[in-house]
């Protein structure tokens, strides 16, 4: 189970990720909705121990320790630090990313053969970065489960690729719900879908609003008039 408390991290100017705390077990499926890009991606980077925190805390079953909630979990899509490059096929792209699971399971995984597997072959040649938004995340998705060890998911804002929710959140549904493999699906987003009835949290929703002051509370009195 992932447990966030408090998680911020501190930017050059104001705060990257305000004070954010979620919770999310194996077969859930969480939306955490923010307005800013930046936000979000920071957010992603932060629960998969990509990015360190300035303040608060992130447990993967109980374990704090970057190393552990970086073995468990795969960050997806996130814009400018591993989305798909522009002029990279899809080919090339599977082949760079299986060079990145864990060598002992490296040699069965060749990019011919697991794009065949996996269902991919009508789009190998097609570039990375012109597939519709609903093979994309299919793609990407299906290639952080390459690692066996994965259980902790995060997809960084899918609904900036389209905004039809048909095109990425039957996808997240299906990989969280999956009796086979279940998993603990993350997604940042602008917003929620309508109809959505699932688990949603909003970044900044740790922060704290200082108490008002005794002036405040105080009731006006004729005198003060």
């Amino acid at each position: 189970m992932l447990c966030v408390q408090q998680l911020t991290v501190k930017g050059r100017r104001d705060a990257l990720l305000p004070p954010t705390s979620l919770e999310a077990a194996a077969g859930d499926l969480l939306l955490v909705t923010g307005k800013r890009q930046d936000q979000r991606t920071a957010l992603a980077l932060a629960l998969t121990g990509r990015m360190k925190p300035t303040a608060g805390s992130v447990a993967w079953d109980g374990q704090t320790k970057i190393r552990q909630l970086r073995l468990a979990s795969a960050v997806v899509d996130a814009p400018g630090v591993n989305e798909p490059e522009q002029h990279l096929s899809v080919r090339d792209l599977v082949t760079e990313d299986l060079a990145l699971v864990p060598r002992r399971y490296r040699g069965t995984l060749l990019s011919t053969p697991w794009l065949k597997v996996n269902r991919f072959e009508d789009i190998a040649g097609s570039w990375a970065d012109d597939l519709p938004a609903d093979r994309r995340l299919e793609l990407l998705t299906a290639l952080a489960l390459a690692n066996p060890h994965t259980d902790l998911l995060v997809v960084d804002s899918p609904d900036r690729h389209s905004g039809d929710p048909a095109d990425w959140l039957p996808r997240l549904r299906e990989l969280a719900f999956d009796a086979g493999r279940p998993l603990a699906v993350v997604a940042t987003v602008a917003s929620v879908p309508a109809g959505w009835t699932g688990p949603v949290a909003t970044i900044g929703n740790a922060d704290i609003a200082p108490e008002p002051t005794a002036d405040v509370l105080e009731p006006e009195t004729e005198d003060a008039r």
